[in-house]
């Protein structure tokens, strides 16, 4: 820390109690100062040496006869005073970062310039103002700190302004021209503390991180933080990412982690200050400078303490721009009053929406399906991958909210297109256990919410479990079984293809074949679903299972439940009278999948498993 001495004569001002001070002299004093709580009993000849304004009030005393002077609101208090008392008697007097502006303020209000006596306190304290003070990092925040409590003097005589420049000008340094101390609290790995403790002098100046400045300057008030960051972006020569760093540190360090704390009195103030403020100096560059994560939390906070309608609109403008990145756990944002479930719904339907919108606006919606461009295509709308697994998951985990209603589950459904979803298990899985939660949706309800998921896009793990699964409409379950005998169907009969090649083999073909098999087949199978519910009726009115077609139940079947087993006997019929149609066109055992033994049955499952994964 830079400092300046002023004056050689030793200190000769004495304390009497807290409010007394005198100078020890063989001269009596002949003038009294009051500041604040403080009396000063001084002598008018050094004083008014120095001083224009104390002349006036010299002056003005002596015409009421009277040799009292008082002075309010005096800036910098009584210590101000005394460092000018002082340095009108010629003692020592010591300035520092911590007292300069005090100093100056008092100086300038006691009128010490140039005017009234060469070399004046006014004009000594501007040199080490320009010459120490703001050449030096810390000695600049320190004193930008300390200038708050002498508003508006210290804002008059731009000493704000100046500290504010000189700040932002070091942190536009290259960091490899930084000799300067500086706060850098973050954590190195092991390998990278044997590396530093190696470095010399040189290379640890070359190593300085591009972000070194952030810390030092979050000890900073809001307000003062806010025009030393609208500085530094204004220099244009600081990289986004910079910035969104700089902006979650002095979130971390200002915002509380207790909702408790946050929401109580003084905090929920001085908290959403700091969140609105921190909005409007986020990085206009599509939302790179910030993580998804991060401005999540920072809308939780928001919605917490009630931020303005702007901030929060803009905070989930920036993150739409990257829902692709963020988790479940980060949406789980609780629901205020008069939102009667758990987590806000609306706010994340918000969000997808938005997001939705823009990536209509940047690239159409359609598929562009190419015959060998289908990888390119994938990874050219990864983000929209992304939002689909995140969607599936966040339906997961609302879906135990027994307050969710249908059209909430259903509505933040759809907006994820087809592609976004290679495969539907996470769908599967937030449905069943929306179906679990919700025991009293009606039949209607409960295929508009099963119309969602495309069974055909299950795996054989999920398949499996939707077979078994007594929460889904019989015509799903039908659907399920029937859908998996056709991929098994198709895969069997491709493996007695693999000696040679055969464009009919690769996957997307063997799709197109499995999606024409299922359309030929689809008339006689609901020819048979009506048959099935009403047999399925009886059944269970009678409380007896049917024992049909035992010789066609395999022993893969017998894990399934009775009434998937009585559905699964009536597709055995159907596919036997489908393959006997089809019986010129193919070979005996291999085109039926009754011939399939369960070892066949489960190679085949493997193989169409590892076609579905590869095409997702």
């Amino acid at each position: 820390m830079k400092f300046m001495k002023l004056g050689s004569k030793p200190d000769a001002l004495q304390a009497d109690g807290n409010s007394i001070r005198y100078v020890s002299s063989e001269l009596a004093t002949d003038v009294t100062v009051t500041v604040g709580d403080v009396t000063f009993h001084l002598h008018k000849f050094p004083l008014l040496s120095k001083s224009n304004q104390l002349q006036k009030l010299v002056s003005k005393a002596n015409e009421e006869s009277s040799d009292d002077i008082y002075l309010d609101d005096f800036p910098g208090g009584p210590k101000a005073f005394e460092i000018c008392a002082k340095f009108c008697y010629g003692m020592t007097v010591t300035l520092n970062a911590y007292n300069v502006v005090a100093a100056r303020c008092a100086a300038e209000y006691l009128e010490m310039t140039e005017d009234i006596d060469r070399g004046n306190l006014v004009s000594k304290i501007e040199v080490f103002l320009n010459s120490s003070i703001f050449r030096c990092w810390k000695d600049s925040i320190i004193v930008l700190q300390t200038s708050k409590s002498l508003l508006p003097w210290s804002e008059d005589l731009k000493i704000i302004g100046r500290c504010i420049d000189s700040i932002a000008s070091k942190t536009s340094v290259d960091p490899a021209y930084i000799t300067w101390s500086y706060t850098y609290n973050r954590k190195l790995a092991e390998p990278d503390k044997i590396v530093e403790d190696k470095m010399t002098f040189l290379e640890k100046i070359e190593s300085v991180p591009k972000d070194w400045w952030v810390e030092d300057i979050c000890e900073l008030d809001i307000d003062l933080y806010k025009r030393v960051m609208v500085a530094v972006k204004s220099k244009g020569r600081m990289d986004g990412l910079v910035i969104g760093e700089a902006l979650k540190t002095y979130a971390l360090r200002w915002i509380p982690d207790s909702v408790d704390t946050l929401v109580s009195g003084a905090n929920a103030s001085r908290t959403k200050s700091v969140v609105e403020t921190i909005v409007c100096l986020l990085p206009y560059d599509n939302g790179i400078g910030c993580s998804c994560s991060f401005l999540l939390k920072l809308l939780r906070v928001a919605i917490l303490v009630s931020a303005n309608e702007s901030s929060t609109k803009e905070l989930m403008k920036s993150i739409s721009l990257k829902l692709h990145e963020a988790c479940v756990k980060d949406l789980l944002i609780p629901a205020r009053s008069p939102q009667t479930t758990k987590y806000d719904v609306h706010l994340v339907q918000g969000l997808l929406n938005q997001y939705m919108n823009d990536k209509k606006g940047s690239c159409g919606m359609e598929v562009v399906e190419e015959k060998h461009g289908e990888d390119e295509h994938i990874l050219a709308r990864r983000s929209l991958l992304n939002v689909g697994k995140l969607v599936d998951g966040y339906l997961g985990e609302i879906a135990h909210d027994p307050n969710l209603g249908l059209s909430s589950f259903v509505d933040l459904s759809q907006p994820i297109p087809g592609f976004a979803r290679p495969d539907h298990d996470g769908l599967y899985r937030a449905i069943d256990i929306y179906l679990k939660e919700h025991p009293e949706l009606t039949k209607a309800e409960r295929k508009k919410l099963c119309g969602l998921m495309d069974v055909r896009k299950l795996t054989a793990d999920a398949s499996m479990h939707a077979a078994q699964n007594e929460y889904l409409p019989l015509r799903v379950v039908v659907q399920v079984l029937f859908f998996d005998q056709v991929r098994s169907s198709i895969s069997f009969q491709s493996l007695g293809h693999n000696s040679t090649y055969d464009p009919s083999s690769s996957p997307m073909n063997r799709d197109e074949r499995c999606k024409k098999t299922m359309e030929d087949s689809c008339q006689p199978l609901n020819n048979q679903m009506s048959h099935l519910r009403i047999k399925d009726e009886e059944l269970h009115k009678n409380g007896k299972l049917g024992k049909k077609n035992g010789k066609n139940s395999k022993s893969g079947l017998q894990l399934l439940p009775s009434r998937s087993r009585r559905i699964f006997d009536k597709l055995w019929s159907v596919r036997k009278v489908l393959g006997e149609h089809r019986s010129s066109d193919t070979s005996g055992s291999s085109s039926s999948p009754t011939s399939l033994g369960h070892g066949d049955t489960k190679s085949c499952s493997l193989s169409l498993r590892h076609q579905r994964h590869s095409i997702s």
